[in-house]
C-alpha cells in the first residue's frame, strides 16, 4: 500500500517539507486546490526531490479546460521524470458557476468528456494521432505542430478522479488510472457501495482491480495524551459534521441509518451554530467514520478495515519522533492487496 501525507501551498516552505517526507519514506505528497493554485508549489517540490510522487488532491477540473489542464499535468509530469499524478475532481455546481465563472453542465457527463478529451490530447501529443474530440460540452480540433510539447521520453500523466457517489465511482473505473475516495466515507460504504461500482466500471473498461490504484485517506484523529486525542476528536467531529451538511454525501449516512442527521446539520449550519453541529455526531457516527486511537492503534485499524481493498492511502500524526513515523509508515506500506 502506498502511503501519502498532505502539505499546504506554501511556496515558501514547500522545498524543506517535501524533502523531509521523502526521507521519511512516504510514497507521496498531496497538495489540496483550495486558496492557492497547486501545480507551482509541486513543481518546486519536484525539484527538490528524487522519488516521491507528486499529486493534486485535487485540482478542479470544470474551472479549467481540457486543454489547459491537458499542458499543466504534461508539463509538470515531465519536470518531475514521470512522478505526478493529476488528482480531478469536479467541486459543486456553485462554486464553478458563482466563484469561477464557468459552465457547470451534468457533472458525470461532463467529466467524462473532459478526461476522454485530456486522452485524446494526450494520444496526439504522445502517439502521433490527429486530434479530433468533439463532444458535447467540449469540441478539441486544432493542433498544430509549433504547439505541440515535447513528451521527452515519458508516458502520459496519470490521472485519478475524486468520486463518492456511484456514477462518478463507476465513471473513474472506466475511464480512469485510479479513483480517490472522498474522507467522508466508511469501511461499510467502501465495501457495499464504492467497490462493486469500480468492479462494474472496471469490467466495462477490461481491467481488473490491479491495474486501478484506489485511494482512500480516512480522517484521523491520534495522539499519544488523553488531553491531545480528546482536542484532536474535537477537530474530527467538527469536520464530519461539515461534510455531513453536503447532499452528495448523504448516501454514506444512508447506509448506516443516518440520513436524517443530514437535515439537522444543514438548519444548524444555516445558523452557524457550529457546536452544536458537533455535538450531533456521536461516538458512533466517529468511529464509524474516522479512525481514533494513538497511532499504533490507527495504523493497525486500518490495516485493519481497509487491507485487500486500497491500494493507497494516507496517514499523517502531527509530533511523532522520526524513526516513530517510518516505522509507522513502513507497516502500512507493508501491508498490500
Amino acid at each position: 500500500m502506498k502511503v501519502d501525507s498532505n502539505v499546504d501551498s506554501d511556496m515558501n516552505t514547500i522545498a524543506s517539507k517535501a524533502k523531509k517526507l521523502e526521507e521519511l519514506g512516504y510514497s507521496g505528497l498531496r497538495i489540496a486546490e483550495l486558496n492557492h493554485d497547486p501545480f507551482m508549489p509541486l513543481a518546486i517540490a519536484a525539484n527538490n526531490t528524487d522519488s516521491i510522487e507528486l499529486i493534486t488532491s485535487v485540482a478542479v477540473a470544470f474551472s479549467r479546460n481540457p486543454m489547459s489542464m491537458a499542458t499543466l499535468a504534461h508539463d509538470l509530469n515531465a519536470f518531475s521524470r514521470g512522478r505526478f499524478i493529476l488528482g480531478l475532481g469536479s467541486q459543486v455546481k456553485p462554486h464553478i458557476e458563482r466563484r469561477f465563472s464557468m459552465p457547470w453542465h451534468k457533472a458525470a457527463a461532463q467529466m467524462r468528456e473532459f478526461i476522454e478529451a485530456m486522452h485524446a490530447i494526450f494520444s496526439c501529443w504522445y502517439e502521433g494521432e490527429r486530434l479530433h474530440y468533439e463532444g458535447q460540452y467540449y469540441q478539441h480540433t486544432l493542433m498544430p505542430d509549433t504547439f505541440k510539447p515535447d513528451t521527452q521520453g515519458f508516458s502520459p500523466p496519470r490521472i485519478t478522479l475524486s468520486a463518492t457517489g456511484p456514477l462518478m465511482t463507476k465513471l473513474a473505473a472506466e475511464i480512469a488510472d485510479g479513483m480517490m475516495m472522498h474522507p467522508f466515507s466508511s469501511e461499510r460504504y467502501l465495501k457495499e457501495v464504492t467497490l462493486p461500482a469500480i468492479k462494474s466500471g472496471l469490467h466495462n473498461s477490461d481491467r481488473d482491480l490491479k491495474s486501478f490504484e484506489l485511494d482512500y485517506a480516512p480522517m484521523i484523529a491520534s495522539a499519544d495524551s488523553e488531553e491531545e486525542l480528546q482536542r484532536a476528536i474535537g477537530l474530527i467531529r467538527s469536520r464530519i459534521a461539515f461534510y455531513g451538511c453536503t447532499v452528495a454525501y448523504k448516501p454514506v449516512l444512508d447506509i448506516h441509518g443516518w440520513g436524517d442527521l443530514q437535515d439537522e446539520l444543514i438548519s444548524l449550519n444555516r445558523q452557524h451554530r457550529t457546536q452544536e453541529m458537533s455535538d450531533l455526531i456521536t461516538d458512533d457516527i466517529l468511529e464509524t467514520i474516522a479512525i481514533v486511537g494513538t497511532p499504533e492503534a490507527v495504523v493497525d485499524k486500518m490495516i485493519e478495515r481497509f487491507d485487500g481493498c486500497i491500494g493507497r492511502t494516507g496517514f499523517a500524526v502531527e509530533g511523532l519522533e522520526p524513526d516513530r513515523k517510518r516505522e509507522l509508515i513502513e507497516k502500512l506500506r507493508l501491508s498490500d492487496r
